[in-house]
């Protein structure tokens, strides 16, 4: 799939197709890695405390109707202590022609634990399917969990993702995703800092053509003492696509000495794209550091004439300020052998629009 190319060991394989496990390599590690059905029927006590515990079936409808249809997913149980230094692999197809399906993914990270999960979502260009993932995540205390989301869904794919981290006292959670693909892709994703000193970073890369839709709905809660969170995506849009983003930082009142920030950068690369970018903060506490930033606009005039008074015409000249443009957020991806194919892929389609 090239992901998979990219990652020259793993911790384990795991494939569904249309919501359902088709083929899995478990790992070698001490972790429960496999499919979700058939994990919960044998290590129930594990898994069950967990599975739709994250995202709220009252959420949306979209949501409803995955707790009520979900038969199956993936699911990680790091033990407390294990320190798995390969990715985990997760591929998701969607396969069937005007089917709907709910893939679930359940990563639960053992106190003092750590682990790095790879995920990709792809479908065929001319598929016309829905597709409603849920991805729950739990960071114990003192745990490391790193994910790493590639969503290629094919033109006729329209997904509906929902994500929910929840993260113990001096946890962390890394996650980065790239938006690539999809007729209209949503991401709504909250990250709850229950436990003091618990923190999160959050990388996004997102680029748009066609008439593509590509919609981010991200919140921060910070609810424990210390908490950090750092917000970083870049997006650009061409052709007639729309981006969307709208952030959001809350901190709880008993949530003093909070640090975060947000930040929503975008290029508009031809007239009929359009990006909204809408940064909002709640803050209930007196002792905390908080902001944002967002940008939208055109390619850099000054680098476009500084780069072609150096002999690059015009399209060249602007696939290397673009390739720039998004290299700072790949470059903060929680697995680095990922990037260089993300790069590719973002390339490939930047050039192909223009031609």
């Amino acid at each position: 799939t090239g992901i998979a190319a990219a990652l020259p060991q793993t911790a384990g394989m795991v494939r569904l197709v249309d919501g359902i496990s088709t083929d899995a390599v478990p790992g070698k590690s001490g972790a429960l890695f496999g499919s979700l059905r058939s994990l919960l029927a044998d290590h129930s006590e594990a898994l069950e405390p967990y599975v739709g515990a994250a995202v709220d079936a009252d959420l949306n409808i979209f949501a409803a109707a995955h707790q009520a249809f979900a038969a199956d997913g993936v699911a990680l149980v790091v033990p407390p202590g294990e320190a798995i230094a390969d990715p985990f692999f997760i591929d998701i197809q969607a396969a069937t022609d005007g089917a709907v399906s709910f893939p679930r993914i359940v990563l639960v990270a053992g106190q003092s634990s750590q682990a790095s999960v790879v995920i990709r979502y792809r479908s065929d260009d001319d598929l016309r399917a829905l597709v409603v993932p849920h991805l729950e995540l739990f960071a114990a205390d003192n745990s490391q969990l790193k994910v790493t989301v590639v969503q290629h869904w094919g033109r006729g794919t329209t997904a509906i993702s929902h994500v929910r981290a929840i993260v113990g006292r001096d946890g962390h959670v890394h996650l980065g995703e790239a938006g690539l693909g999809g007729a209209m892709s949503r991401l709504q994703l909250t990250v709850d800092m229950e436990g003091n000193g618990s923190s999160a970073n959050i990388i996004g890369a997102y680029l748009g053509d066609n008439n593509q839709t590509l919609d981010y709905r991200y919140t921060m809660h910070h609810q424990g003492v210390n908490t950090n969170s750092d917000m970083f995506l870049k997006g650009a849009v061409q052709d007639e696509a729309l981006s969307v983003f709208t952030g959001m930082i809350r901190i709880d009142e008993d949530a003093q000495k909070t640090n975060a920030y947000q930040t929503n950068r975008n290029l508009i690369l031809s007239d009929g794209a359009s990006a909204q970018s809408v940064p909002n903060m709640e803050i209930l506490a007196n002792d905390v550091r908080c902001g944002h930033g967002s940008t939208m606009g055109p390619l850099d005039e000054e680098q476009r004439y500084y780069l072609m008074s150096r002999g690059l015409d015009e399209p060249r000249t602007n696939r290397v300020l673009v390739h720039g443009f998004f290299n700072e957020a790949l470059a903060k991806f929680p697995e680095p052998a990922i990037a260089d194919v993300v790069t590719s892929w973002i390339d490939t389609k930047y050039r192909t629009a223009q031609e």
